[in-house]
Formats: C-alpha cells, sequence, structure tokens
C-alpha cells in the first residue's frame, strides 16, 4: 500500500472518529461504564507504570518535538509553496484518534456530582455567603495552628518533589469512602515548559498522550499542594476541571499533611471568595475582613506571582483553552473551574458527617 493511499484513508478516518465522537457523547453511561470505569484504567496505570519512574516528562518532550517538526513542516510549505493537505488530515487523524483513545474520552463520562448523588448544584448568595465564612474559618485556624501568629503567611517546609510522595496520603485517605479515586504509582513531573506555561496563565496541565501530571513548577508554594492534587484527579480520568477541583480539595484536605490541608482550604476559598464578589460584592467586603492577615499574605504573594508574568499573549492562550473546554462538553469554558463552588455547597448540605471539618 502507498504512502498516498494510506494517508488518505487516515485522513478519511478523521471524518468516522467525529461522527463516533458526536455520537458516542450522547450516552455518557457507556463512555462511563465501559471506558472511564473499564479500558481507561488500564491505560492510565499502564503510562504510569512505564513514564512514572522516569525523573522528566517524556510528555513534554514530546510537545516539543512535535512543535520542531510542526515549525519544520511550515518552513517547507513556504520554500516549496505547496500545501499537501491529505498528509496534514492524516497527522491530524492520528493525533485525534491517541488523544481519545488515551484520555479525552473521559470528557463524555457521566457528571461527577450524578455518580455521587450530589443531587443540587444551584445555591442562593446566603448559602455561598455562609459557606465562604465557614472556609474562612477553617483556614484561618490553620494559618495560625502552622505560623502561630495571625499575621504570618504560611511558608512550606518541604521541597515540591516531596510534594509529589505526599499526594498520594490523600488519595488513600479519600479512597476509604470513596473506591474510585484510589491512586496508585506516581507520575507527577515538573513541566520542563513552566515558564510558558507561567506566561501563558496556567498552573499545571494532564499529557493526554503519555498519562503524566505535570505541574507549573514555578507555581507559588502554598497552592502547588492543591495545585498537584488537582492534575492527579485528571490522571485518574475526570476531564471536567470542576470535578477536578473538587476531587484535588477533597484530598488535600484529607491528607494527613497539614500544609496539604491548609493548600486544600486555600484554594476553596479563594474560589468562593472569587465567586461571592461576583454575587454580591458587599458581602464580599466584609467577608474579607475576617481573613486573617497572614493568609491575606499568601493571596497576595500569588497575585504578585502571575501578575508579574502578565502579556499581551495569555489572554489569546486562554481564549483557545475556554474553546478546547466548551468543545469538549464544558460550556462555561475557563469559568468551570469555578463549578467546584456549586458541587460544595451542595455536597456539605447532603453529607455533614463527611464534611465536619465546616462545623
Amino acid at each position: 500500500m502507498h504512502n498516498s493511499k494510506k494517508h488518505r484513508i487516515l485522513a478519511l478516518l478523521l471524518i468516522v472518529q467525529w461522527l463516533f465522537i458526536k455520537l458516542i457523547s450522547r450516552y455518557p453511561e457507556i463512555v462511563e461504564s465501559y471506558y472511564s470505569k473499564g479500558v481507561y484504567p488500564v491505560i492510565s496505570r499502564f503510562f504510569r507504570i512505564i513514564f512514572g519512574w522516569i525523573p522528566f516528562s517524556i510528555g513534554d518532550v514530546l510537545y516539543i518535538i512535535l512543535g520542531f517538526l510542526i515549525l519544520k513542516s511550515l518552513i517547507k510549505i513556504v520554500k516549496k509553496r505547496k500545501i499537501n493537505f491529505i498528509k496534514i488530515l492524516a497527522s491530524i487523524s492520528i493525533i485525534y484518534f491517541c488523544f481519545h483513545f488515551f484520555w479525552g474520552l473521559n470528557y463524555y463520562r457521566e457528571p461527577l456530582h450524578k455518580t455521587l448523588a450530589i443531587n443540587e448544584l444551584k445555591y442562593s448568595t446566603d448559602e455561598l455567603e455562609s459557606f465562604t465564612n465557614q472556609l474562612i474559618n477553617k483556614v484561618n485556624h490553620l494559618q495560625i495552628n502552622i505560623a502561630q501568629n495571625d499575621t504570618v503567611k504560611v511558608v512550606i517546609p518541604f521541597s515540591k518533589k516531596e510534594t509529589y510522595q505526599k499526594v498520594r496520603n490523600g488519595y488513600a485517605n479519600l479512597s476509604e469512602s470513596y473506591p474510585q479515586f484510589d491512586y496508585k504509582t506516581n507520575s507527577i513531573k515538573h513541566s520542563i515548559i513552566s515558564l510558558p506555561l507561567t506566561y501563558m496563565g496556567f498552573s499545571g496541565y494532564l499529557n493526554p498522550f503519555t498519562g503524566e501530571a505535570q505541574v507549573n513548577n514555578l507555581n507559588p508554594a502554598v497552592s502547588y499542594a492543591a495545585t498537584s492534587c488537582h492534575e492527579v484527579a485528571h490522571q485518574l480520568g475526570y476531564a471536567a476541571e470542576n470535578e477536578a477541583n473538587f476531587i484535588g480539595f477533597l484530598s488535600a484536605i484529607k491528607n494527613e499533611d497539614v500544609y496539604f490541608q491548609y493548600s486544600g482550604y486555600y484554594m476553596a476559598l479563594r474560589y468562593a471568595l472569587n465567586d461571592l464578589y461576583h454575587h454580591d460584592t458587599k458581602k464580599y467586603k466584609l467577608a474579607i475582613k475576617s481573613v486573617n492577615k497572614g493568609v491575606l499574605k499568601n493571596m497576595q504573594e500569588s497575585q504578585d506571582f502571575w501578575n508579574s508574568y502578565q502579556n499581551p499573549l495569555e489572554g489569546y492562550f486562554k481564549d483557545i483553552f475556554n474553546l478546547f473546554l466548551k468543545a469538549n462538553k464544558q460550556p462555561k469554558g475557563i469559568k468551570s473551574y469555578n463549578g467546584m463552588v456549586g458541587m460544595l455547597i451542595n455536597y456539605n448540605k447532603q453529607n455533614k458527617k463527611a464534611l465536619q471539618f465546616l462545623k
């Protein structure tokens, strides 16, 4: 079989794949049963076993090579002034298949709130205010417990690589109540492209082609544990950002390490405060006054960090990511991250014993 014929077949298969994805996306219960709980855990564990022990990111290396090949192809196209659309479509077809088979089909699984029987996602401003104040009390308590002074910011005493090793403890504890969150064989790594990720405004990502959880190692240390837990949630097959935030939060606060607990509650508080600000500015201003100065210093440190890397291109990268999320059953795009708040508020109402930490 000649290459040209192979390319034509692969190009045609792109259309077949697209139609299949459109069809299967209508049946989340099938995706949940046969892919997310069937095929995917085997794929994910396999990738973590073969790549997890390697000290650097194989996925980042693949992206760098792919970027080089794309650049080389563009130069070739400019020189020859000729585009082989069939070859391009054939290449896209292969990538499209690998993306969905290795991880991407998880975008079409059953929503987590259904599998956890969270019956409601809506909430009132009063409920949001009450929940935010509970989070403030908890974060304040942890901050004083760690720093011994309400005006001193929390400083993480262990390295970021040590953080990766500690992640499993929280997931092990969480899996006692929810076996689907069991996490074995670490594959969490610094991203080689952390600096570009920072300029793009991203804290990390899950590489769908190697199953590696990539964490931006320039992230403020106080957020590092929660970010690592978030990426592991993606690794376990929860593609939606609000769900990864929700699972990441639960695993962080279930961790026996108090710094993980602080990082988890701190992350949830920032989302809750942001949500309260958009619901009722006056109530936000009242709430923020009760946050310890030490916690506010951690928040300011994070804000200063991200502000220092702001650039004109960041908005374009986020727009692209926003469109990507919307194309994969997350209609709110980047705003999906904040959807964790509704899940937590209603989970808290339905599971008082599970969230006794918010008394």
